[in-house]
C-alpha cells in the first residue's frame, strides 16, 4: 500500500507507477485519455461512470482497464470502497460537492484531474537537443479562451515553434503530451473545472483573460471560482498576462505565487503603459516585448485590419492582445504575429455573421454561454434584437440586462431558464417587447425563435442570438445550437449556406 505522501512524488513518466491502484472518474474524452494513459505505465485502473458507451468500454477492455457503471447515490458504491484507491483523476464534469468526489477526499488521498495528471508525465517526449518537454502556455478565463489559444498557436507556428493548441480545447492534453513527435510548446486552454484539480502547474507563461460568474453551481460560489481561475498564475516563470480592463485579473496576478523573475504583463483597448499591449489611435500596439519600451512600441495590426480577418469586435481584440503578449514572451517576431493573424479565421458560432438582409444583419454567438460572453457580444452593435436563454447554470442575468437595455430592440426568450431573463427584463426594460418560445422540441425552437425575431427586427437592427446561457437543455452543445439557428435564418430568408459553414465540425 502505497502512501498519500509517496503517490505526491510521483512526478515524471520514468517514475514507478506500475500497480498503482487508481480510480478515473469519468469515461468521456478526458477520462478515457486519463485511463489510457494510466494503462500504459502499468498502473491498476477502475473506470467509474454513470454510463459508459459500448465501443469506448470495448477500448477500455483490450487495454486491460476496469470499468463500473454506478448511478450517483448519496454516498460511494462498495466497490470503490473494496478497490481501495491510492490515487484518484477526476475527470472535469465531476463537481467537488459530488459524492464520490467527496468520498474520494474524505479518504485523505490524491484527488487530480487530467492536466494534473499530465503536468507529472509530461517528460515522456522530451527535446533529443535539451533533453527538456515541452512547454506550458496556460490560458484561462471566464471567455475568449479558445480564441486565445488558436491565436497564440498560430503565432508561434508561423514562427516555425513546434506548438498545439490543447486542454479544453481539440486534444486532451493527456494525449498531447504522449505524442511522439513531441512538440516545443503546447497551448493549454484550462477551464475552471480544470484548474480547481491542478495544484503542481508551472507554466512558461500564463493568462487569465477575464472573470465574471459562470459555473458557481459546480464551484459552490464567485469566490471559489475566482480562485480556481486564479491558480493559472501560480509557479509562473516567465510572464503573467493580465487584463488591464478587468480588475479581477490584476489582483489575481498580485496574489499568485510566482517564480522569481517572472513579469507581470497588461493588454487592454486603451493607451498602453510601458510593460503592456494596448490600442492607440486605432493601431494595436506592444510595449511590452521592446527593448526601449518606455518610448518605443511594435504595431500588432489596426483594428480595421483585424475587422477583415473577423477579429475587429472589441473583446476579439482583446484576444488578440492577449494572444500577442504569450507569443512575445516567448520570442516570437512581430512579423510572425502579424502574418498570423492575416491568415486567421475565428471559429464557428462565435459573433459570426449568417447574413444581411434588407438592411438586417443575423449574427450567431451561440458560444455565449454565460452572461459576460453575451456582454461582449451585445456591445458590438448599436440595435438589437437578443435570441437568449437555456441554462443560466446559477449565474445572475440581472447586472447585464440592466447594462444592455438602452442598445435592445425586442428580446426573445428560448430554453427552460427564462424566469430570471423575464424578471431582469421586467425591472430594469418593462417597456421592451419580449416574446417567449414555449416549444421544447428541438426541430421547433430556433424555427420559432427566429421568425418572432423577424417580427420584432427593423431596417438598421442585429439579431443576435447570445444565449447567455449553456445550451444542454434543449441542445447538444452550443454549436448545435448555433447551426440550428443559421439553418433557421436562412430557410426563413430563402439563403443558401456556403459549403464550409455546411461542414462545420462541432467543437
Amino acid at each position: 500500500m502505497r502512501t498519500p505522501a509517496s503517490v505526491e512524488q510521483l512526478s515524471g513518466w520514468r517514475d514507478d507507477w506500475a500497480g498503482l491502484r487508481t480510480v478515473v472518474l469519468g469515461s468521456g474524452l478526458t477520462g478515457f485519455a486519463a485511463a489510457d494513459t494510466l494503462a500504459e505505465l502499468g498502473a491498476d485502473v477502475l473506470v467509474v461512470s454513470e454510463s459508459i458507451e459500448e465501443s469506448t468500454a470495448g477500448v477500455l477492455e483490450v487495454i486491460g482497464v476496469r470499468m463500473l457503471v454506478a448511478p450517483r447515490t448519496d454516498g460511494a458504491p462498495a466497490a470503490l470502497d473494496e478497490f481501495d484507491p491510492e490515487l484518484v483523476v477526476v475527470s472535469p464534469g465531476f463537481a467537488p460537492s459530488h459524492p464520490f468526489v467527496s468520498w474520494a477526499t474524505a479518504r485523505d488521498q490524491p484527488v487530480w484531474g487530467d492536466v494534473e495528471l499530465a503536468w507529472r508525465l509530461r517528460d515522456k517526449v522530451v527535446d533529443e537537443a535539451t533533453g527538456q518537454p515541452a512547454e506550458w502556455i496556460a490560458v484561462t478565463g471566464t471567455n475568449g479562451k479558445s480564441t486565445t489559444v488558436q491565436l497564440t498557436e498560430a503565432m508561434l507556428l508561423q514562427a516555425g515553434v513546434r506548438a498545439l493548441a490543447c486542454g479544453n480545447v481539440g486534444v486532451p492534453v493527456l494525449d498531447a503530451i504522449r505524442d511522439p513527435g513531441g512538440f516545443d510548446v503546447l497551448v493549454v486552454e484550462l477551464s475552471s473545472f480544470q484548474l480547481h484539480y491542478a495544484h503542481s502547474l508551472s507554466p512558461y507563461a500564463s493568462v487569465c483573460l477575464n472573470v465574471a460568474d459562470d459555473h458557481l453551481d459546480w464551484h459552490g460560489g464567485a469566490e471559489a471560482y475566482r480562485a480556481a481561475k486564479g491558480k493559472v498564475y501560480e509557479n509562473t516563470r516567465v510572464a503573467c498576462i493580465y487584463n488591464r480592463d478587468d480588475d479581477v485579473t490584476r489582483e489575481l496576478v498580485e496574489s499568485a505565487d510566482v517564480v522569481e523573475g517572472a513579469r507581470a504583463v497588461g493588454f487592454g483597448l486603451g493607451s498602453p503603459g510601458p510593460s503592456d499591449l494596448g490600442v492607440v489611435d486605432g493601431i494595436a500596439c506592444d510595449r511590452a516585448w521592446v527593448i526601449d519600451r518606455h518610448n518605443s512600441a511594435l504595431e500588432i495590426a489596426t483594428v480595421e485590419e483585424l475587422a477583415g480577418y473577423g477579429l475587429g469586435t472589441p473583446h476579439a481584440v482583446s484576444n488578440v492582445l492577449a494572444a500577442t503578449g504569450l507569443a512575445r514572451s516567448f520570442g516570437i517576431p512581430m512579423t510572425a504575429v502579424a502574418s498570423a493573424l492575416r491568415g486567421f479565421r475565428a471559429d464557428h458560432h462565435r459573433t459570426e455573421t449568417i447574413v444581411e438582409s434588407e438592411g438586417i444583419l443575423w449574427v450567431d454567438d451561440s458560444k455565449a454561454t454565460n452572461p459576460h460572453a453575451a456582454r461582449a457580444a451585445l456591445r458590438s452593435f448599436p440595435s438589437v434584437v437578443w435570441v437568449a436563454g437555456g441554462l443560466l447554470k446559477g449565474t445572475d442575468p440581472d447586472a447585464l440586462v440592466a447594462e444592455v437595455k438602452a442598445r435592445l430592440r425586442g428580446v426573445v426568450l428560448i430554453g427552460v431558464d427564462r424566469e430570471p431573463l423575464r424578471a431582469a427584463i421586467a425591472r430594469h426594460a418593462p417597456e421592451l417587447t419580449v416574446f417567449e418560445v414555449e416549444e421544447t422540441d428541438t426541430e421547433e425552437v430556433m424555427p420559432s425563435a427566429v421568425r418572432l425575431a423577424a417580427e420584432l427586427a427593423v431596417r438598421g437592427d442585429t439579431v443576435l442570438l447570445a444565449p447567455a446561457a449553456a445550451s444542454m437543455d434543449q441542445f447538444r452543445d452550443y454549436a448545435d445550437r448555433g447551426r440550428r439557428f443559421q439553418a433557421a435564418v436562412r430557410q426563413l430568408l430563402g439563403v443558401e449556406a456556403d459549403d464550409d459553414e455546411l461542414s462545420a465540425p462541432s467543437p
